[in-house]
């Protein structure tokens, strides 16, 4: 199988899901699901997070600190946001995914780790290689199997599906009956071009599922930005075939 995987697209289109997806299908799937947020390491201790270090390695280093390799060996390691990894820890994120090999800051004990390592992004890393952001050799390494995740504003014919399934999710959470959405509601969704994409969507239900008083969503209950009229190019009376027929004329122009 393969031990490289990365996962690219928007913000909002469900990457981390897609990562835990395929680590619960996998080989590993028995091992741990160890996920880093690239985005939110702060440079200077970058390895110390990925490889940990030993007992008296520094200041304030009182004992000896697992890394996040070490902790997914035998299953994967999910780093978001790999596009913020520091430049100047890259070659080293680099022979791991070579080797296999790491040491320990502090250590010259050599461990290795068999997990497997998925990585998202949403910046385009081709444009940050010829930038001379992010190291070629290691974005080879790191793509022989891409998966690219499509926005929401390309996939409205899912927007059903992910609304049911949001619904029934927060009723289930809440104890509060839901079990649907208004004609009108409908079309003011199906408008919309979801720049924040699923996590916009996910927001936009919650916010409506919370407010009504109806036992289905109503045009009302949603954020006054999905309620403007220049949004939808179909009358709220416009039945599911018109809205289908106007979906399909605009996806063929």
């Amino acid at each position: 199988y393969y031990k490289t995987i990365t996962i690219m697209g928007e913000t909002g289109t469900g990457k981390e899901l897609v990562a835990k997806a395929i680590h619960s299908l996998s080989p590993v799937a028995s091992g741990p699901f160890v996920i880093c947020n690239c985005g939110g390491l702060v440079e200077g201790l970058v390895e110390s997070e990925f490889f940990g270090y030993v007992k008296g390695a520094f200041t304030g280093a009182i004992r000896d600190k697992t890394g996040l390799f070490e902790a997914a060996n035998g299953g994967t390691i999910f780093l978001d946001e790999i596009g913020e990894l520091p430049l100047s820890f890259q070659p080293h994120l680099l022979r791991v995914l070579q080797d296999g090999e790491f040491r320990r800051i502090g250590s010259n004990e050599t461990y290795k780790s068999t997990c497997r390592v998925i990585a998202a992004t949403n910046k385009d890393l081709l444009s940050e290689v010829k930038n001379g952001r992010f190291r070629e050799d290691l974005f080879y390494r790191l793509t022989p199997l891409t998966i690219k995740m499509p926005p929401l504003r390309e996939r409205k014919d899912d927007l059903p599906l992910l609304c049911r399934f949001l619904i029934d999710a927060f009723s289930k959470r809440t104890g509060k009956n839901i079990f649907g959405i208004s004609r009108p509601a409908q079309i003011a969704l199906m408008s919309h071009d979801w720049p924040g994409n699923i996590r916009e969507l996910e927001n936009v239900i919650e916010q409506a599922a919370i407010l009504t008083t109806e036992s289905f969503l109503r045009i009302d209950d949603l954020p006054a930005y999905l309620r403007e009229v220049k949004h939808s190019p179909l009358p709220a009376s416009a039945s599911l075939d018109d809205v289908i027929k106007k979906h399909i004329e605009i996806t063929l122009n």
